[in-house]
């Protein structure tokens, strides 16, 4: 259950970002999220997006969170979270989901990656590593 929770806050955090990204500050320049080119939809509307990140120092749980959006760019599906190791490595990550049946289909699409880290202590407040805007092609798969 807990990490439900803490992925429901690494997606909250996220949508806080795409809400005020003047007021995040990043971390270090050595960080870093890529995405993919190119995207999934299933046969079953589960949308997969993929891509690379890199972080070190994290004292907190750290995730890579995305979204896409296609059409009307004011409206995003989150697609998943994934735990990040912080590691100083570059290491690969996938999110997949299922969004509003219909929503999203093969063609453009826009995604935006986020690498957040959860304060340890107190509540748990997010900062963030890493972000990437990238236009991307959904392939049906």
């Amino acid at each position: 259950m807990l990490f439900r929770q803490a992925v429901g806050t690494a997606a909250g955090a996220a949508l806080l970002l795409l809400l005020a990204p003047s007021a995040v500050a990043l971390s270090g320049s050595s960080e870093e999220v890529t995405v993919n080119p190119t995207g999934t939809v299933a046969a079953d509307g589960t949308v997969t997006l993929s891509g690379t990140y890199r972080c070190a120092g994290a004292s907190g749980p750290v995730f890579v969170s995305s979204s896409v959006s296609q059409g009307d760019p004011r409206v995003n599906q989150g697609i998943g979270g994934t735990t990040a190791l912080c590691d100083g490595a570059e290491h690969a990550w996938s999110n997949s989901a299922k969004p509003t049946p219909g929503s999203l289909k093969a063609g453009a699409a826009h995604v935006q990656a986020t690498l957040m880290e959860l304060s340890p202590t107190g509540l748990p407040l997010p900062t963030f590593h890493a972000v990437r805007d990238q236009d991307v092609t959904l392939v049906q798969g």
